[in-house]
């Protein structure tokens, strides 16, 4: 699956030739696309409006996904073997899998900084990236594994009017913080109680996000 700009060029089975936004208004023309969501995210599920379209390839087509709110477009080029099923829901699964592979390369960056150094040679640029990714895997392995140790959250909302838990709980050590621990560890004190704080504030905020997304999957199921 291959995102494509909107000035993409593809052939329909007929032979005529458009680009991916004039595709776009002519599927939004014929019918509706359909409303389903592309995999869980940090704020409950990620609602799109999904359409695709044959080309004279049998084993390629177009994904056309659409911004509930904003109306935004995104165009994925999309192949699938002829041995597989080509299918909508198959479709908007491989389309999910982009949002985790983007929010892991920019929590590596974030955390441990595989392109922050000063070295200019082949031989060094391998070392640090080496480096880099090795801890980066261990403080990913070190949160898989304590996730259910230090993952204190009340059960998610069922309602969307149901009122708040008395206590929210902490989320489970994420990778920053564990890189953070890791390098500098947690005194007695401001340092610990900020962490505590962090954690326990980040869980009422996602409570809240998912009740939210609660009312509004609601209204699309509605």
């Amino acid at each position: 699956m291959l995102r494509v700009q909107r000035n993409f060029r593809l052939t329909l089975p007929g032979g005529r030739k458009l680009t991916c936004a004039d595709a776009a208004a002519m599927l939004l023309a014929r019918k509706h696309p359909e409303v389903r969501s592309a995999g869980k995210g940090s704020k409950g599920a990620r609602w799109y409006a999904w359409s695709w379209l044959a080309t004279t390839s049998p084993e390629h087509c177009l994904l056309i996904r659409r911004h509930l709110k904003t109306g935004e477009l995104a165009f994925h080029y999309c192949y699938v073997p002829g041995s597989q099923p080509l299918t909508l829901t198959r479709l908007i699964r491989a389309a999910g899998l982009r949002w985790p592979v983007e929010e892991e390369f920019r929590l590596g960056k974030d955390c441990l900084g595989p392109d922050e150094s000063q070295v200019r040679l082949y031989t060094a640029i391998a070392r640090h990236t080496v480096l880099v990714m090795a801890a980066l895997a261990l403080c990913a392995i070190t949160a898989a594994l304590l996730k259910d140790r230090t993952d204190t959250r009340p059960p998610p909302p069922v309602r969307p009017d149901q009122p708040p838990p008395a206590d929210p709980g902490m989320i489970p050590l994420t990778v920053a913080e564990i890189a953070r621990l890791l390098s500098r560890p947690a005194l007695p004190g401001n340092t610990s109680y900020w962490l505590d704080w962090r954690r326990r504030h980040q869980a009422l905020a996602c409570w809240y996000h998912h009740r939210t997304h609660l009312a509004r999957e609601i209204a699309l199921v509605s």
